[in-house]
């Protein structure tokens, strides 16, 4: 009871939870763009499945503090240059989401009438519906276990109280939850924001390559080049909106 009447136990659960939030807005977009290739009427399990395996995925690593630390011990070298654990995840998730993210671009930029003619068929469409659903789940589970590490070990450095980190992880998680169907209703209904969002990934994917090779790049840096970009493209939705013939 003690801990909970204690301001600075409360402040570090706010600053973590905010922070764990900020840290999963690139998981948020890569469900949300992901999970809007499945028919409608799975979308919100999807959304579920993938959200709570990244809880889970966050859990189970902060219940394992010593082997996430242990995984900052070097392994082997490649020329001079040391790789841990931690630096394998991150460079197999960041090359993950450079070629999902890449592929993703070219499905939407040069693919999109090979798409419909496949949609034509609703019975070939249906037939794949439960392979693509759980190779969507799967890759989230995937890139999850990435942005989990990520996520535990700013945790670890920030609050030295297991209980603390065990709640703003759930309670960011509970967050995104909410967060992730309207912002996924509005990436599939904007296509110039789905591929600027794709772009977005794609340069996550470099930061993580590049953190794998002890190349740290602020995330801080990032998010403002994304935050600028989103500007610019809400202006032009705007823009069009308003160029659009209105009818009586």
């Amino acid at each position: 009871m003690e801990l909970l009447l204690d301001p600075q136990i409360w402040i570090a659960f706010a600053m973590l939870t905010s922070l764990e939030i900020v840290l999963g807005i690139d998981n948020i977009i890569f469900i949300s763009i992901l999970v809007g290739r499945l028919p409608v009427e799975v979308r919100d399990q999807a959304r579920r499945l993938g959200l709570g395996f990244a809880m889970v995925s966050r859990l189970l690593l902060l219940l394992t503090l010593s082997w996430v630390m242990g995984l900052t011990a070097e392994l082997f070298s490649v020329a001079g240059k040391g790789f841990s654990g931690r630096d394998l995840v991150l460079l197999c998730g960041g090359l993950f989401l450079l070629y999902k993210a890449s592929h993703e671009i070219f499905v939407e930029v040069e693919a999109r009438e090979d798409q419909a003619r496949a949609q034509i068929d609703p019975e070939a469409a249906k037939a794949a519906g439960t392979r693509l659903f759980w190779a969507t789940i799967g890759q989230i589970a995937i890139i999850d276990i990435v942005f989990s590490l990520d996520s535990v070990i700013t945790a670890v450095g920030m609050v030295d109280r297991i209980g603390v980190m065990i709640a703003a992880v759930i309670a960011s998680v509970g967050v995104m939850l909410l967060a992730a169907k309207p912002i996924g209703e509005f990436v599939d209904h904007h296509p110039s924001i789905k591929v600027l969002a794709l772009a977005f990934l794609v340069m996550v994917g470099m930061a993580l390559t590049a953190e794998a090779f002890d190349q740290h790049i602020p995330k801080g840096y990032i998010y403002a080049a994304m935050a600028f970009s989103l500007g610019v493209e809400a202006l032009n939705i705007r823009a069009r909106s308003k160029r659009k013939p209105s009818h009586p």
